[in-house]
This record gives structure tokens, sequence and C-alpha cells, in this order.
């Protein structure tokens, strides 16, 4: 009996020391001051992930198109305890306003820890009709403008020992009709950046790399986009 005992109490505690070993661990004091740019922050997921920024006393930079909304972003950040809020309009399909936002980004915050890449483009959901132009500018605001957002961005990264996050969809692993040019968008995105996360490892890098896969979020224009959608059901 008394070895049955010794086995069950050494049993829970190398459970509870193994759970205690695997457990996220999270500062939020990590978070404090820290040196922040949210791209697609006017709205849906880029807004929110601001705010959660700003709750833990980040200094923010936010980016969309919208100006007149992202003053209110931004002072809604401040109003949750953002030490710091800057905002820059720019348009991703541009040549030159991604490396302008990160320009804005390292003279404001004087560097960055944090850069979160989350901006999409305005694309139809429905059958494609081969449009190539759309696609063409599709993949110049969903994945080029990223990567070079993301080169500008990593000598100072690398200085502070940063993060890149890259908001992906869970279409950039299963391809799926009424999405082609999005789709195709996403998996360049998944294949570059985690190729690129393999070569900052391999040069020893400070960098890390986060590419979040996300299922349909409930945003106004996702579920604009799907709200016509029927399912066809077995008879």
């Amino acid at each position: 009996m008394g070895k049955i005992l010794t086995f069950v109490i050494v049993s829970v505690l190398v459970a509870y020391l193994a759970m205690q070993w695997a457990a996220p661990r999270f500062d939020p004091e990590s978070l404090k001051g820290a040196r922040v740019l949210v791209t697609g922050a006017s709205t849906g997921i880029g807004e929110q992930i601001a705010y959660h920024y700003a709750r833990f006393g980040a200094q923010i930079i936010i980016t969309a198109r919208r100006e007149k909304v992202l003053q209110q972003v931004a002072e809604k950040c401040l109003s949750l305890g953002a030490q710091k809020a800057f905002y820059i309009a720019a348009d991703m399909a541009s040549e030159s306003d991604p490396d302008k936002v990160v320009d804005f980004a390292l003279e404001k915050l004087g560097g960055l820890d944090y850069l979160v890449l989350n901006h999409i483009g305005p694309t139809p959901f429905g059958v494609w009709e081969g449009d190539v132009e759309h696609t063409r500018w599709l993949m110049k605001v969903n994945f080029f403008s990223y990567t070079q957002m993301a080169w500008r961005a990593l000598p100072s990264l690398e200085q502070s020992k940063g993060s890149l996050v890259v908001v992906s969809s869970l279409l950039a692993k299963m391809t799926s009709p009424f999405t082609l040019p999005y789709t195709s968008t996403k998996f360049a995105l998944n294949g570059f950046f985690g190729s690129l996360n393999h070569e900052l490892a391999m040069k020893k890098s400070n960098v890390s790399i986060s590419i979040c896969t996300l299922g349909l979020i409930d945003t106004e224009s996702a579920m604009e986009k799907v709200r016509f959608v029927k399912y066809a059901t077995p008879p």
C-alpha cells in the first residue's frame, strides 16, 4: 500500500511539473512600453489587436487607409492605457507607402519591438471570372507589401530582439471556392514567412516570426461577404 501511495504521489507531482513546464509563460510587464506597429488597424482584427496592446501599456503606431477612423482608434488606445498612440494613413498598394509607414514608426518610437502585419485589400466573394488585374493588385496589397515592410523593419527588430507577427488564414492551409485571389495571397504569405523563419534561425537571428492562422472571424466585412452563402445539406 505504501508503494502504491508513493507511486501515486510521484505521478501527480510529475504531471504537475510537466504542466507547469509546458504552460504558456506570459509576463504582462513585457508589453509595457513595447513599441508596436499594427497594420490594418482601423477596424476588425487589427483594431482589436491595437486595443489589446494598449491595455498592456504599449507604445502604438496604427495604419490603414482611412485617416479619420484611425484617429478615433488612436484616441481609444490612449484611453485604454497606451503610453503613446500615433496613426498614419497609407495605401499598401503603393510602391512607397509600406516603407513610409515603417520609417514613420521608427521615427516616432525610436525603434520597433513588434511588427504586426494584418492588412488586406478588398476582394469579391464569388466565382473567379478571370480578373487577373485584380489578382495582381491584391497580391501587391496582401503579400508584397508584407515582405517590403518586414525587410524594412528587420534591422530594428534584430536590435530589439523583436517579433514579427503575420496574420494569415485557414485558407492558407486549404483551398476553397469563391476566394481564389485571397487564398492565393495567404498561401504566398505562409510560404514566404515560413521559409524566412528557417533562414533567420540559420543565421541565429534575434527576430522571432509568428504566423497566425485564423478561421472565419465575425467581423463586419467577413460576415457581409458570406451571409448569402447556403450550405448544401444531405437529403
